[in-house]
């Protein structure tokens, strides 16, 4: 029976190190993902990255340059677009626009990895479009007052290896707050099952140690299924700003729990240590007197 146990406790931490990885993605996408104030919260940050904001003011000088025809001073007009939106990229009020950007994209994002369809996940840039229109208008750029702000999309995210990101995704999206519930349940019951119960505590660390090394290979492998084979007219470096921006959670997490399990298993291990060692039922019952030395008669050689 107490072979039958332990292997029982050994089974169910090789399972909590398997679901550590999946737990930790169940309540990001449910924490994170799913809700549009944390999610606008974890891409808010971005509108102070460099690389967003290069491409940014690429995608915005473009479509404003497409319907003003300066002329013989076309480049200098495009030139004093792209500075003045470079500009604007560092006022408060484009980090305004940028969360009111991507607070109405947080619904685009969810229809993209939940429902499917196009490969592609896409911000509409008309707020902040707007800001830099009026901007422009008042430091005397000529026609720009024409431009209208309709519908301007910009890839942030786009590749043929989404769906497999979507089966993910659901799956994760119906496991929620259960699974890491779930986790908790069976690592105390392998440690409930254990005949040495400081040793099951040893590799229980041991297994969130492992589990944080799964979810680094996960996010790992969700940059690179995310991130391949980009079309050419996505700015790659701002694909990527946004992919480290999302999964920031995610990569602190897989920081923190090696540092968690190893200090139960060394804390596991110091007081197994000095645990004094069991004597045994039959030297507890029937104690071993000592030989008294057989003294020699001197007569006998």
């Amino acid at each position: 029976m107490r072979s039958f146990l332990s292997t029982v406790s050994v089974l169910l931490i090789v399972l909590v190190a398997v679901l550590t990885p999946l737990s930790a993605l169940a309540v990001w996408v449910d924490r994170e993902i799913d809700e549009t104030d944390s999610y606008v919260a974890t891409t808010e940050p971005l509108a102070s990255d460099a690389r967003v904001q290069n491409a940014v003011a690429v995608r915005i000088t473009d479509e404003i340059m497409k319907r003003i025809d300066a002329g013989p001073f076309q480049e200098g007009v495009e030139t004093l677009v792209h500075d003045a939106v470079v500009s604007f990229a560092g006022t408060s009020a484009f980090k305004t626009a940028w969360n009111t950007v991507n607070r109405a994209a947080h619904t685009a994002v969810e229809e993209a990895l939940a429902d499917g369809g196009d490969n592609a996940i896409t911000i509409d840039l008309a707020p902040v479009t707007e800001q830099v229109k009026r901007q422009l208008a008042d430091e005397g750029v000529p026609f720009v007052d024409q431009v209208p702000v309709e519908l301007d999309r910009v890839t942030i995210l786009e590749s043929d290896n989404l769906g497999t990101v979507r089966d993910i995704f659901h799956a994760l999206r119906i496991a929620g707050v259960w699974l890491p519930v779930a986790t908790i349940l069976l690592a105390a019951a392998a440690v409930l099952l254990a005949v040495r119960r400081g040793r099951a505590l040893i590799g229980l660390g041991l297994a969130l140690a492992a589990g944080a090394v799964l979810l680094r290979i996960a996010v790992a492998a969700g940059h690179d299924l995310s991130l391949a084979d980009l079309p050419p007219d996505v700015d790659r470096p701002a694909a990527e700003a946004v992919y480290d921006a999302l999964t920031a959670t995610l990569r602190t997490t897989a920081w923190w729990l090696p540092a968690a399990g190893l200090a139960l298993a060394v804390g596991a291990w110091v007081l197994e240590c000095r645990r004094p060692r069991r004597v045994s039922r039959v030297a507890r019952v029937h104690p071993v007197s000592p030989v008294a030395p057989v003294k020699r008669s001197p007569l006998l050689p």
